[in-house]
C-alpha cells in the first residue's frame, strides 16, 4: 500500500505549481496533487499530467491520506488569507511530526507566526521562497526553506533534487534558518531583482535618450556584455528584448506603456530596512521609480508644463558606454551589498543563522538575479563569514575603484542630460558616504538638539554619554530621551 503512496502533496495548479510538480515527478517522485477548483485537478491529471505518477485527489482529506509519512503537504496559493485559510482546512487530517510548507510569496512576519502556530498543533513548518518564475519551476528554481529545523531533513532530498543546479552540479537550495528566515531571503533577493531591473532601465534610458542608440545597437551592447563580468539572466534578457520584433516588424518594447507594475515584494524589502535600520537606498529608489512610472498622466501634463527635451550628447558616445558598462557594476555590487547588510540585521535581530555565501550559492542558478558575478559574493563569504559588508572583500574593494571614475562621469552626463538615473546615483551615494570617516550628521544632532532638546553624543568623551545645550538661554536644561529607530 505503502508504495502507492505519494511522496509529497501539493495544493494549488496555478502556473508555478503546475510546473513544479511536473518538475518533481520528472525527479522520480509520486505527487498527490489537489486544487481548490477540482475541475482544475482533471484538467492537469488528462492533460499535462497524463501517464505520469501522479495521484488526482477532490479533496485536502484525499490528498492527505494518500501521502507518506511524515506526510509532506505544500501550498503554492496566494499569499495572505488563503494561506492561512488552507492551514486551518489540513491540520485536522496531519499527525505529529507531519509537514506543512508554504510555497509562496508570504511576507517574512507571517512565516514566522505560521511557523509558531503549525509547531503548537505538533506539526512542523517550512516558509519557503521559490525564485524562477514559469520555466524555473519546470526545469530548476532556486529555493530558499526556512521554518522548522527538523523539517528539513524530510524535504532535503526532494527540494535539492528539483532545484537549479550550478555548472559544478551544486544545488541551488538550502537550509537558510529558523521560521520567517527563507522567505525573508526571497524577499531580499525580490528586492534586488527590483533594483538590478531598474539600473538596466536606466541604463537602457541613457542609451536610448541620451546618446540616440538604436534598440538594435543596444541589443548588441547587452548581447556583449553578457559575455563578461555582466554576464546574468536580467542582462540576457534584456539583449532579447531589444532584439525583438512582432509580426508586424514592430520593436515591440517601443510599444510598451511605460507605467511598472509591482507585487510588493520590493516594497516589503524596503520597509524592512527602515524596521532594521538599515540604508537600502538603491532599492528603495526602484521602489520610488516604479511609483513614479504609474503617474503617467501626471507625467504627461508636467512635461508640457515644465518641459521634456534633452541636450544633444557632444561627447565621445562609445566611451560613455563602456562608463556605463562599468557604472552598472558597480551600482550592481552596491546592490548586493546593501543586501546582506539588511539580512545581517534581520539575522541578529530574529537570532537567524544565516549561510550568506550558502544563499549567493542558491541565487546562483533558476532565479531571476542569477549571474556569473555571485560567485565571487559566495568567495568573499566564503574566505570570511562575518564579512561586515561586500564592498570590504578585496575582489569587491578593487572592482569597484577601478569602476569609480567611470561611475562619476555617467552620474555627471545624465544631470547634464536630464535623464533620471536614481538607483545609479542612489548607489554612488551611498558608496561616497559610506566610506566617509566623518558625515554631517553631527550638525543634524545639533538641529536635534536645539528644537527638541534630544541631546547629542560628542567626539571628545566615551559613546553612550549624551549632552544637551542650552542653545538660546532659554531652553533651560531638561532633555528628551534617546531611543534608535
Amino acid at each position: 500500500m505503502s508504495d502507492n503512496l505519494g511522496d509529497i502533496g501539493l495544493i494549488g495548479l496555478a502556473v508555478m505549481g503546475e510546473n513544479l510538480v511536473l518538475n518533481m515527478e520528472s525527479r522520480g517522485y509520486r505527487v498527490a496533487v489537489y486544487n481548490r477548483t477540482v475541475a482544475k485537478v482533471d484538467a492537469f491529471i488528462n492533460g499535462r499530467g497524463e501517464g505520469k505518477n501522479f495521484i488526482g485527489c477532490q479533496s485536502i482529506e484525499e490528498l492527505c491520506k494518500n501521502l507518506k509519512r511524515p506526510r509532506r503537504v505544500m501550498m503554492l496559493v496566494k499569499a495572505g488569507q488563503p494561506v492561512d485559510d488552507f492551514i486551518e482546512q489540513v491540520l485536522p487530517y496531519l499527525e505529529k511530526g507531519d509537514i506543512i510548507i508554504d510555497g509562496g510569496n508570504s511576507h517574512f512576519p507571517d512565516t514566522i507566526r505560521r511557523t509558531e502556530y503549525v509547531e503548537s498543533k505538533g506539526m512542523l513548518f517550512i516558509g519557503t521562497g521559490v525564485s524562477g518564475g514559469e520555466e524555473g519551476a519546470l526545469k530548476g528554481p532556486s529555493i530558499m526553506p526556512g521554518g522548522s529545523p527538523e523539517a528539513w531533513p524530510h524535504v532535503k532530498d526532494i527540494f535539492q533534487s528539483i532545484c537549479a543546479k550550478t555548472d559544478s552540479g551544486e544545488a541551488c537550495c538550502d537550509w537558510v534558518g529558523e521560521n520567517g528566515a527563507g522567505h525573508f531571503v526571497k524577499m531580499v533577493h525580490n528586492g534586488i531583482e527590483y533594483g538590478d531591473m531598474q539600473m538596466i532601465c536606466e541604463t537602457y534610458q541613457m542609451m536610448s535618450a541620451g546618446l540616440g542608440m538604436s534598440n538594435t545597437e543596444m541589443h548588441e551592447v547587452f548581447k556583449e556584455w553578457n559575455e563578461g563580468e555582466l554576464d546574468s539572466y536580467l542582462i540576457e534578457i534584456t539583449r532579447d528584448i531589444l532584439g525583438y520584433k512582432d509580426e508586424d516588424g514592430n520593436e515591440t518594447v517601443d510599444l510598451i506603456l511605460d507605467t511598472a507594475g509591482q507585487k510588493g515584494t520590493g516594497k516589503w524589502t524596503a520597509v524592512a530596512a527602515l524596521d532594521h535600520g538599515q540604508p537600502l537606498t538603491l532599492i528603495g529608489e526602484a521602489v520610488f521609480a516604479r511609483c513614479l512610472s504609474a503617474l503617467k498622466d501626471e507625467r504627461v501634463t508636467a512635461s508640457k508644463v515644465l518641459g521634456s527635451e534633452q541636450p544633444a550628447y557632444t561627447g565621445d558616445k562609445a566611451a560613455l558606454v563602456d562608463d556605463l558598462r562599468q557604472a552598472l557594476y558597480a551600482s550592481k555590487i552596491i546592490s548586493y551589498a546593501q543586501g546582506y547588510q539588511l539580512m545581517r540585521a534581520a539575522a541578529v535581530d530574529y537570532k537567524w543563522n544565516l549561510n550568506n555565501g550558502g544563499i549567493a550559492l542558491m541565487w546562483r542558478g533558476g532565479c531571476i538575479i542569477r549571474s556569473a558575478f555571485l560567485d565571487k559574493i559566495k568567495d568573499a563569504f566564503d574566505t570570511d563569514p562575518n564579512l561586515v559588508n561586500l564592498l570590504l572583500d578585496p575582489f569587491f574593494t578593487e572592482a569597484i575603484k577601478s569602476a569609480e571614475a567611470a561611475w562619476r562621469r555617467v552620474a555627471i552626463a545624465a544631470v547634464e542630460l536630464g535623464i533620471p538615473i536614481p538607483a545609479i546615483s542612489a548607489a554612488l551615494a551611498y558608496y561616497d558616504g559610506y566610506r566617509s570617516e566623518r558625515l554631517p550628521a553631527n550638525l543634524l544632532q545639533a538641529q536635534r538638539d536645539y528644537f527638541g532638546a534630544h541631546t547629542y553624543e560628542r567626539v571628545d568623551k566615551p559613546r553612550g554619554e549624551f549632552f544637551h545645550t542650552n542653545w538660546t538661554g532659554r531652553g533651560g536644561n531638561t532633555s528628551a530621551s534617546t531611543y534608535d529607530v
